[in-house]
């Protein structure tokens, strides 16, 4: 394979792009994260302190979402409609994974058609520039297979990362909950509690905290608390948090107690992750038998066995010679 590198041009400017694209996207993400520890050092040498806002956060600056945006609009422009035939749906699954701009599903829409043009042309690019003449159906095939691949990796990553992120919701969940508990019963309000509790958990569930600053920044727009929190229970997309939103909502219309509900659910969020973390460890006897009974089982045999078959062959070979 390096020989073909270093033999064929094409296949090394190729490698030499592909390399300073890398070493570009590295750059860029380890600048972004300096600056914000530098602007976050900047603040606290200030002394600084946060007046009870919930920022959320965002992994793309503005800078770069305008430019995205940009871009969608001028292909837009050109006679290239990237909107979806089930936009809504596909908007639902973006705003699950943490795509939560409008332009999202159109961003997406392009991603997929620049792979499933580009994934082919570029094997049959290095077909071409590996020197070899493959046959109709075998051209056929792997331009097939680069074109799924390019169809289905966007799909597949944007599901990947909507259950990580769903996880991680579910994770720091019960500990919210136990904070908010606290909150309600020292006398503040559904809106301060979370404001607080997002405030409080930025850095050990930054997920759960720009979810509670979404709801803090919706009710101070004007929504009512039923509405703020349905839109948490959308944008989650978990059922743990769809039914505690489903309690907050029937214990402010029935008039009954916030912290008695949050008590009793709390409760019940923490036997349910005592639960799963059970469940995971019965899985373990399960899990780590395939890899004794492929790998360690074969050996002991061999090693039992061995003794026996030398000397079944120390016996039976002379009698045979002899014979």
């Amino acid at each position: 394979m390096l020989e073909l590198v270093a033999d064929n041009p094409t296949l090394r400017a190729l490698l030499l792009v592909l390399l300073f694209a890398v070493v570009s996207i590295v750059a860029f993400y380890a600048a972004q994260s300096f600056g914000g520890r530098q602007i976050a050092r900047q603040r606290l040498m200030e002394g600084n302190r946060p007046t009870g806002d919930v920022t959320i956060g965002s992994l793309r600056s503005d800078r770069t979402e305008s430019a995205w945006l940009k871009l969608v609009n001028s292909i837009e422009k050109r006679g290239l409609s990237l909107v979806d035939t089930k936009d809504a749906a596909l908007r639902q699954k973006l705003i699950a994974a943490g795509f939560t701009a409008e332009y999202a599903p159109r961003l997406y829409t392009l991603i997929r058609l620049l792979l499933v043009i580009g994934l082919p042309l570029l094997a049959l690019s290095l077909m071409w520039s590996a020197g070899s003449s493959p046959g109709i159906i075998k051209l056929y095939f792997t331009l097939s297979i680069a074109a799924a691949v390019g169809l289905y990796v966007p799909s597949l990553f944007v599901r990947a990362k909507a259950d990580r992120r769903q996880q991680e919701l579910i994770n720091g969940f019960p500990d919210a909950l136990d904070l908010m508990l606290v909150c309600v019963e020292a006398g503040l309000g559904l809106e301060a509690a979370f404001s607080r509790v997002g405030m409080e958990m930025t850095q050990s569930h930054p997920r759960l905290a720009e979810q509670f600053g979404a709801v803090v920044l919706e009710l101070r727009a004007g929504r009512s608390h039923e509405d703020a929190l349905r839109r948490l229970a959308d944008r989650s997309g978990s059922d743990e948090i769809r039914a505690f939103s489903t309690l907050l909502i029937q214990s402010t219309k029935l008039g009954s107690s916030i912290a008695q509900t949050l008590r009793i659910y709390a409760g019940e969020m923490r036997e349910r992750r005592k639960m799963r973390a059970e469940e995971k460890a019965h899985r373990l006897p399960v899990l780590i038998s395939i890899p004794l009974v492929t790998c360690m089982l074969p050996t002991m045999i061999g090693v039992l066995m061995l003794p026996a078959a030398i000397r079944v062959v120390r016996s039976i070979v002379p009698a045979m010679a002899g014979g």
